[in-house]
């Protein structure tokens, strides 16, 4: 399959079979990640008396997406060190230390942290020993196994990681599909479909980096643009032309189109490296689908327009009306 702070079907350690799974992630709290997507039906989390003390996130698996609904605007681990970070072992005093400065806000980061780096038939476990609650992240896509299993993360671990987090990102809030593309930590293909390809037929973005040793997070447009009257619910996505800083995104630094700084796989369906600041990172690339572009005109005022007196997504009469000052 192709971190709200964390878009096939994969198997085992190293299995995979054509297509990808999906993983909806369903809360209650409007920071909270989680989506459906091709009509499947949003899941709560489980009611309180179902299982006492324990926190555990409704999951489906559907085949051909990836959901985004991360914030990055708590990415910052306030002393726990990403690198010495073990999945397979989350019982230290300094993680329980980190975890309660923030509980709701890291939560969501481990969710899409275990979700990226775990393969899909394994899940991640915490007792909090403030609060006695019992939190079970599931994974999902498997890219980083050796730091899932408690090794150090490599540097190829940190960076696809890293791609990982920042293509789920959503700083509104919203939950939209994607297609996630490239390949994992192991140099392995993303599995992906024809029919995946297709639903999810415009291309987006590359996005690379490094969190674990705070180089940042990067993204661009692949091989295309916005038009000046659309727009999309993914504000580090894909922008228009001369759109290059995003105060919506601010966590994540526009570096104009993909191809300047990338190279494509020799299919041209996914970048394999990107390099910005004299650094080359493993990528992520992504699609939506095409009913995910707003266009100003619909009669619909959509995150990503604004008021105005035009007709372009900046001033989208049609749809936002006029700014009231």
């Amino acid at each position: 399959m192709g971190f709200t702070s964390f878009e096939g079907l994969r198997n085992g350690m190293g299995g995979r079979v054509a297509g990808r799974s999906v993983v909806a992630w369903v809360l209650t709290t409007a920071l909270a990640a989680g989506a459906t997507g091709c009509g499947v039906e949003e899941l709560p989390l489980e009611e309180p008396g179902s299982a006492p003390g324990t926190v555990k996130q409704a999951l489906e698996q559907y085949n051909g997406l990836s959901l985004n609904g991360l914030s990055l605007n708590g990415l910052s681990l306030n002393g726990l060190s990403l690198n010495g970070l073990s999945l397979n072992g989350l019982s230290t005093t300094d993680f329980a230390t980190w975890f309660n400065g923030n509980p709701a806000g890291n939560e969501q980061l481990m969710r899409y942290m275990v979700l990226c780096a775990v393969p899909a038939n394994e899940s991640r476990t915490f007792r909090n020993p403030s609060t006695g609650l019992v939190y079970t992240w599931q994974g999902g896509m498997g890219l980083a196994p050796d730091w899932a299993e408690g090794a150090p993360a490599t540097l190829v671990e940190q960076q696809v990681i890293s791609a990982c987090l920042a293509a789920h990102a959503n700083n509104y809030g919203l939950h939209v599909p994607i297609s996630l593309l490239g390949r994992d930590s192991k140099e392995a293909t993303i599995p992906f479909s024809s029919e995946e390809m297709a639903t999810f037929a415009r291309k987006e973005s590359c996005f690379f980096g490094n969190v674990f040793k705070n180089e940042g997070l990067f993204a661009g447009n692949d091989r295309n643009a916005l038009a000046l009257d659309e727009s999309t619910s993914r504000p580090c996505g894909l922008l228009g032309f001369g759109l290059l800083s995003n105060a919506s995104c601010s966590q994540v630094q526009r570096v104009g189109q993909c191809e300047q700084h990338c190279t494509l796989d020799p299919n041209g369906t996914f970048y394999t490296q990107c390099t910005v600041n004299g650094v080359q990172y493993k990528p992520l690339t992504t699609r939506i689908r095409p009913q995910d572009i707003n266009r100003c005109g619909d009669g619909v005022c959509q995150q990503g327009e604004r008021c105005g007196f035009g007709i372009t997504a900046d001033s989208c009469l049609l749809d936002c009306g006029t700014c009231v000052l």
